[in-house]
């Protein structure tokens, strides 16, 4: 079995598994809510795969400076959302990340690695702070937290892969303007 038919079964698998998860339904709690949490809105999954795809396309250092960047500040973002601390135009920056990412992702942008990562740290706190206010008063945040920064490792991981798999190279290009648009749907109050 080539490596392509075998991501897009796991790919297909682990979606299948996402969309039958409502955060806050049944006895989920702690590390399984924050765990399912990314994969049930579309801004925090199209961001954080166009993260994986653009830290592919640059290559490098980058492949895991930028995801790892992204993971640190919206944990630092998350910190700040539980501690209650405000921070304005939250959902405006996470609609304007999936615009923004998308559209690096789209144009292919090469970026040196330090503004690749201040771009993704910067939207990834605005994406931890949303988390860190919506974890529920019963859970642990602490085990809710891994959960989250896991399935945001692996949406990277999700990212990349479709990079490195997207033949012709175009349609990573693609994926990345349908994620601009997307995220203009967000803004707007469309999607």
């Amino acid at each position: 079995m080539t490596r392509r038919p075998l991501f897009i079964t796991l790919m297909l698998a682990a979606m299948a598994t996402a969309a039958e998860a409502h955060t806050g339904v049944g006895g989920m709690a702690g590390f399984a809510h924050g765990f399912v949490h990314p994969f049930n809105g579309p801004d925090h999954l199209l961001a954080m795969v166009a993260v994986g795809v653009f830290a592919a396309n640059l290559g490098g250092r980058a492949l895991w400076l930028v995801p790892a960047t992204f993971v640190a500040m919206m944990a630092a973002g998350g910190v700040a959302g539980i501690y209650g601390f405000g921070l304005p135009y939250v959902e405006v920056a996470i609609a304007l990340s999936v615009i923004v990412l998308g559209a690096v992702v789209a144009f292919n942008w090469k970026a040196p690695v330090v503004a690749a990562m201040a771009l993704a740290g910067f939207f990834a706190i605005f994406h931890g702070h949303a988390h860190g206010l919506e974890i529920p008063t019963a859970t642990s945040a602490v085990s809710y937290a891994v959960g989250f920064i896991l399935a945001t490792a692996t949406l990277h991981a999700l990212g990349i892969g479709i990079a490195r798999l997207a033949v012709p190279r175009c349609l990573a290009q693609i994926g990345g303007s349908a994620t601009a648009l997307a995220g203009l749907g967000l803004l707007m109050g469309v999607l």
